[in-house]
Order: structure tokens, then sequence, then C-alpha cells
């Protein structure tokens, strides 16, 4: 399903175009860094960056059971994951926002573990245990798949704000 695209021209330069849905996708799909933002408890944000792969029409993610982020989706699964660049004047910067589901599936996260190591090489490899991906170093990693509600894209060079809507 394609999203519906607006260009917000409050915040883009006279005569910009939104950014086209494919040139987002493409840069959900080959980034290699990401950062998290999900909500501790008390209400506080929590910022990390991890890694991800875009499969399905969703970016998926993993975490140990213990860590911050892991708590934190426990009580609340809205989260927005982001990328792009650190440039001023190029680039295309992504914010995903939507609910983190667990994946538990056998079938899919074999499917998820093989774009892991496909993407990030043979120290990414994954096994799959009971509803967790297993890591030869040992310990279990919980799997997420973010589907989006709504991406905003900010291009730069010619400023552009672009709103994804699911």
């Amino acid at each position: 399903m394609e999203p519906t695209t607006t260009l917000d021209i409050r915040y883009s330069d006279p005569g910009a175009v939104p950014t086209p849905w494919s040139e987002a996708r493409e840069l959900l799909e080959r980034a290699e860094t990401y950062w998290l933002t999900t909500v501790r408890a008390d209400g506080r944000p929590h910022v990390t960056p991890l890694l991800a792969v875009w499969r399905d029409a969703a970016l998926h993610f993993c975490t140990g059971p213990e860590e911050q982020k892991a708590r934190n989706l426990e009580h609340e699964r809205r989260c927005a994951l982001t990328t792009g660049t650190n440039a001023l004047h190029e680039g295309l910067d992504l914010v995903v926002e939507g609910r983190a589901e667990r994946v538990t599936d056998p079938g899919r996260l074999k499917d998820l573990a093989a774009a892991w190591e496909a993407k990030y090489g043979p120290g990414w490899r994954f096994g799959v245990g009971d509803g967790v991906f297993t890591h030869e170093a040992g310990g279990e990693a919980l799997v997420f798949a973010l589907v989006p509600g709504k991406v905003l894209g900010f291009a730069k060079g010619s400023y552009a704000q672009t709103r994804w809507s699911f």
C-alpha cells in the first residue's frame, strides 16, 4: 500500500516538491544506523542507536529483554525510529512513527535473521529460539516490527518537509 504524500509548505523552500515515497523507502532499506526513541515508565524519553532492517513494509529491530528500550516497550509500544545524515545542506532525514509489535513467529524470525546477516554481515548472524533471536555469543534478543503510521522526511539542499501517512 502506498502512503498519502503531502508537502508541508511551512517548512519547505518555495517551489519545493515532496520527496517520493520510493526514495524514502530506499533510504529506510539501506541505512545502517537508526535511532530509537521510546518513553520510560515515568515519562522521560530514552533514545539509543541500533541496527534495523526494512522488511514487509516495516522496520524491524531487536534488543535484549533486560535493556531499557525493551522495558520501555513493555508499557508503551508507541515509538519512533530515525535515520538519515548529519549534513546540513544535503541528504534526507527520516522519522518513522508507529507502534512496535513483537515478532515471535519462527518463520518470520528466520527470514529476519537472514535479512540481518545479509545487510550487516556474519557478525550479525542470529539463530531462532522460542520467539526470540539467539546469538552464538549467548543471550537472546526480542524482535520488534515498527509498522509506520506516519513518516516525516526532511530533505536538505532544497529544503522540503514531506509527510507520508499510512
